[in-house]
């Protein structure tokens, strides 16, 4: 065998190889299952509570797997700086609308709404629903008090204030107790509108203010009338009918009669005249 046959041979061997070689990996890559879509995205490095403020040792980045959720921040300059307004745990990708505005910092002032206000209300161990009203509850808002123009006898009036109202906050601290104990506090601030808020610091001041606690998910805005003292004594049996009230028909208004002319004549010699005079009017009885 020549050398030139021989050159032909190892090259169409090598070729051979290759093409082996490469149907194999394409056969390879059909039967073996492909792997999910991983991207970098930025995630908490630790629990980060309402009201804290958003730092870089708080981040991290993780290999998200599957398509981003809508909202997720995807850089951390997005992020440090921002104070928190919702809660995000770790390994939990940051969303816009867990962060407050930037530059708004962190605290309580960070977790209120545009458009929306804080108030204070003070409370005890009673009006707070024994230490049970939290962040995040909902509560209604009873007064009590003796409104103007109210009888004695009726004595003081509850009403229902304000409905479905969102608990921003109870005390100094705007946390939730992680065991689920309740704390007693001095102070409770409710998200209320201004318009909320100028009634409820009127009521604060005039009236003994009590709050009631509801179920989050029950968003029902009941008309509830107000009750009196004197209808939780009362026996239930029927009010007597009121005595039927006289009707005085005002007299038919008196027509004066058209005054009467007297025609007198006066002979002076031989001149003749004439007077006339009103008789005079005489009261009819």
């Amino acid at each position: 065998m020549n050398r030139r046959v021989s050159t032909i041979l190892l090259f169409a061997f090598v070729v051979a190889a290759v093409a082996s070689y490469l149907v194999y990996r394409a056969v390879d890559a059909q039967r073996r299952p492909v792997g999910p879509q991983t991207t970098k995205i930025v995630v908490a490095a630790r629990d980060l509570e309402i009201g804290s403020v958003v730092r870089d040792t708080d981040l991290k980045i993780a290999d998200w797997i599957g398509a981003v959720p809508k909202g997720v921040l995807a850089s951390q300059q997005a992020i440090v700086g921002r104070g928190v307004i919702s809660q995000v745990y770790e390994g939990e990708p940051i969303r816009d609308n867990r962060l407050a505005a930037s530059g708004s910092g962190g605290g309580l002032a960070a977790t209120i709404r545009p458009g929306m206000r804080a108030c204070a209300v003070r409370v005890n161990d009673v009006v707070g629903v024994g230490g049970f009203v939290v962040a995040g509850m909902r509560v209604d808002v009873l007064i009590a008090g003796n409104g103007p123009g109210a009888s004695n006898s009726e004595g003081p009036r509850v009403k229902t204030l304000l409905q479905n109202i969102e608990v921003l906050s109870a005390g100094t601290n705007i946390q939730k107790d992680n065991e689920g104990k309740p704390v007693q506090v001095p102070v409770v601030n409710l998200l209320v509108t201004p318009e909320q808020a100028q009634i409820l610091s009127l009521a604060s001041n005039e009236t003994r203010i009590q709050l009631v606690l509801r179920n989050p998910l029950d968003t029902e805005t009941p008309k509830t009338p107000s009750v009196a003292m004197a209808s939780l004594f009362a026996d239930g049996a029927p009010k007597p009918p009121a005595p039927p009230v006289r009707r005085v028909s005002a007299p038919p208004p008196q027509v004066q009669p058209a005054p009467r002319v007297i025609l007198i004549e006066v002979l002076n010699g031989p001149k003749r005249s004439q007077e006339k005079f009103n008789e005079p009017q005489t009261e009819h009885q």
